[in-house]
This record gives C-alpha cells, structure tokens and sequence, in this order.
C-alpha cells in the first residue's frame, strides 16, 4: 500500500513512523511510570510510618510528618523522571525551579512561613499528638501537625485547621505538658457561718476522694471578704487526667456536704424601697 503512495510522501512517512512510535512509546512508559510512582509514594508512606511504629515512645505527629515528607520527595523524582521520558533535561530543569522556586518563594512568603513554623514545631516540641492546648487563638487537642497546618479537635468534636505561622508567632499553652495540674475551687459561705466548721467540711470532702493528691499538700483558706460572703478557696493537685472530672464533682460534693453540715452558700439580695405617694 505504502509503494502506491509518491516518493515524498513515502519519505516523509518514514522518518515521522519511527518519530511516532517513540513517542508514544515514551507516553506510555511514562504514564505507566506517573501511575507507578504514585503508587510506590503511597506504599513508602505507610512502610515509613509502620517502621516509626516499632520504634518506643515515637511521637505520632512525627510519624504522619515523615510519612508525608517521604512522599512528598518520591513523586518529584517520579515527575522529574517522567519528563526526562519526553527528552527534558532534568539538570537544566533543577535549576531553572530553583530559579523560580526563589521567585515564587517570595511571592509566597506566608506559605513558606507555615512550612517554617511546622519545622520549628517539630524541632522544640511544645506540644505532642494528644496534648490539649490553646494556640494560635484557638483551644483544642492536637490531632496531627503537617508542613503547612496543625490539626486541633476541639472539646465537642468539631475540628481547627491552624496555619503554622499561627501556632509559632503566638502563645502557645499547653496544658497537658506536666503530668499533674491544681485543681481551684472559690466558695462563698455566710458571714455567719462557722468558717472553721466549713474548713473542715472541705478537708474531709478532699481527703475521702483519692485522686486529690497528698503532696503538694492541699491549701484551704479564706481568700477574701465579698459583698455577701466569705469566699474560701481550695487548692488541690491532682493527675492532668483528673483535672476536670475532679474540679467537677468536688464542686458538686463541697455543696451537698455544706448542706447537711448548716452552712450555707448566700446569693445577692436586693432591697427596694419605694417612695410612698402623698
């Protein structure tokens, strides 16, 4: 078929037929290098995360970060390879991306601000997966901590992505970093009321309940004269754990005990008086 054709055109088909076939050889040994490398960026991912797993007290926001990172470098030597398929040269290629990745970083300075604070976060630790902590404005327990974001988990469940820059720049309080915290708790009684008796009522109330720890030692004591009251506060430490669960039901236990011991917790009350019309 290809002898009917004239002379030029027969010439012309055979330097493009060769031309063609390469090529499209090339598409799909690189597709099928694009589809392999994904794949294998994703299957090195988890086997990072899984040997981090064997590794005692490895931090969990570790983990997912390399885990990532690793990712994140195989697929661009997957990219850089699939255009090596189709004849550009890598080398000059790495240099003009620096050459623009410049440019571009300047452009993009808030972003690579993020992925700044994220390393200075993974350097100094202030806080670990699981940690409740209040950062960059808003509270939550850290759920993960990537190159651009952190991960926070508020207490009903609702979840806080969290610029980097945020995190860093500002405050952060972290308050499950030691392993026991105080536990406050501010309550008025009458002016004539037996403050010794109420004293004593909270003391007993603290020491049947284990998780108020003996040492640091306890503190009850008059804290100020309000109003209407005598307010006493309590100090008890206790584990990070039982922080709130404590505070919570002492509250709740110091009442009832007052109650049954006659000593009672006023409110405000108001006198109004009335002129009497003539």
């Amino acid at each position: 078929m290809l002898d009917q054709l004239p002379p030029v055109l027969r010439d012309q088909i055979d330097v493009l037929l060769p031309q063609i076939m390469e090529g499209g050889l090339n598409l799909v040994t690189a597709i099928l290098i694009l589809i392999l490398g994904l794949w294998f960026a994703g299957r090195c991912r988890a086997w990072t995360m899984r040997g981090l797993d064997r590794i005692p007290a490895f931090d969990d926001m570790l983990k997912s970060f390399f885990g990532t990172l690793v990712r994140y470098l195989i697929i661009m030597f997957t990219v850089l390879a699939v255009l090596a398929k189709f004849g550009v040269q890598t080398a000059s290629l790495i240099a003009v991306l620096g050459a623009a990745g410049l440019a571009v970083g300047l452009a993009l300075q808030g972003t690579l601000s993020n992925v700044a604070a994220g390393v200075m976060l993974l350097i100094f630790r202030p806080f670990r997966a699981g940690h409740f902590v209040e950062a960059g404005g808003v509270s939550g327990t850290v759920k993960a901590l990537t190159l651009f974001t952190t991960e926070l988990a508020t207490p009903d469940n609702t979840q806080i992505i969290v610029p980097n820059s945020d995190v860093w720049g500002k405050p952060i309080t972290n308050f499950s970093f030691h392993p026991i915290r105080r536990v406050e708790i501010i309550i008025g009684i009458s002016y004539g009321d037996d403050i010794g008796k109420a004293i004593e009522i909270i003391r007993r109330e603290i020491g049947a309940d284990e998780r108020c720890l003996k040492e640091p030692e306890p503190f009850i004591g008059v804290a100020s004269l309000g109003d209407s009251s005598v307010n006493i506060t309590t100090r008890v430490w206790t584990q990070t754990a039982n922080f709130w669960p404590l505070r919570f039901d002492m509250t709740r236990r110091i009442k009832e005990a007052f109650d049954a011991g006659g000593i009672t917790i006023p409110f405000p009350v108001r006198t109004i008086y009335t002129a009497k019309a003539e």
